[in-house]
């Protein structure tokens, strides 16, 4: 399969599972956009590295996933450079751990803005121009939080299910268009996002870091071994090639069959 000739935009791209994404969308050919916070020297180490490895134009951008207008900014800046915005990755997504009698509202609002929200915009930012070429794939990266909850995570679950919610109502919109819109609901991966909530969680269950990793992280997953980035990224990819264009609304679990108990 090849995505030459293709283009796409990835939040929260920065590290963890939107870099990797990155990555395998531009191994394939595609040109990149990437997006996320982080240290300017550590973001443009990875988008030279892309160029340079794969061969694609990669460009950053900065946009705030909290902010519509940035989002769409993002979007059009992306349009401009590579031409279009084929492949839509909305993987931008922060966490945070508390009982939700004391989950701070504004952290609430943060987390539903930026992993339920933001796809939103993006996605609406980037359809006409998906319909008009009549092609496009728009993956998000949801959870297994999107089939199960857990407790003192009120508002990534809740977000997390949004995410399913809309990745199948806008399926059913676009099933004529050349469009196909999927989900990705990943277990526990070895990220940064995974390894900060450690400690909140440890505060929360009043756990040691091991017992949080094993008797928490992993206790739900029967593999007993964290996802790897790259096995996430290898969906993506496959969602994006001809093989899977009948492969519209759907929620892929890659989560060591957590979600099949």
């Amino acid at each position: 399969m090849s995505l030459k000739s293709k283009s796409a935009v990835v939040t929260g791209s920065t590290s963890g599972i939107g870099l990797a994404i990155a990555r395998a969308l531009a191994k394939e050919g595609a040109n990149v956009l990437i997006n996320g916070f982080g240290k300017p020297e550590d973001i443009e180490k990875e988008r030279a590295g892309i160029e340079a490895e794969f061969g694609v134009k990669a460009i950053y951008s900065g946009a705030d996933m909290t902010k519509p207008d940035q989002i769409a900014e993002m979007i059009a800046l992306a349009e401009t450079t590579f031409g279009a915005v084929d492949v839509l990755v909305n993987n931008a997504g922060i966490q945070f751990v508390s009982p939700v009698e004391s989950f701070p509202t504004e952290k609430w609002d943060q987390i539903i803005a930026i992993n339920l929200s933001s796809a939103f915009h993006a996605i609406h930012a980037a359809v006409p121009g998906m319909k008009a070429r009549g092609w496009g794939r728009i993956i998000s990266t949801a959870s297994a939080h999107s089939l199960v909850g857990s407790p003192f995570k009120s508002a990534y679950v809740a977000a997390k299910h949004g995410i399913a919610g809309l990745t199948k109502s806008i399926a059913l919109e676009l099933a004529t268009n050349g469009i196909t819109v999927n989900c990705i609901s990943p277990g526990y991966v070895w990220t940064p996002l995974v390894e900060s909530q450690i400690p909140d969680t440890m505060k929360a269950r009043n756990l040691t870091r091991e017992q949080v990793i094993n008797d928490v992280l992993l206790a739900a997953q029967p593999t007993k071994q964290f996802v790897t980035v790259e096995e996430v990224a290898a969906v993506v990819v496959f969602l994006c090639s001809d093989a899977a264009k009948q492969m519209t609304g759907a929620n892929l679990s890659v989560d060591g069959g957590w979600t099949a108990a």
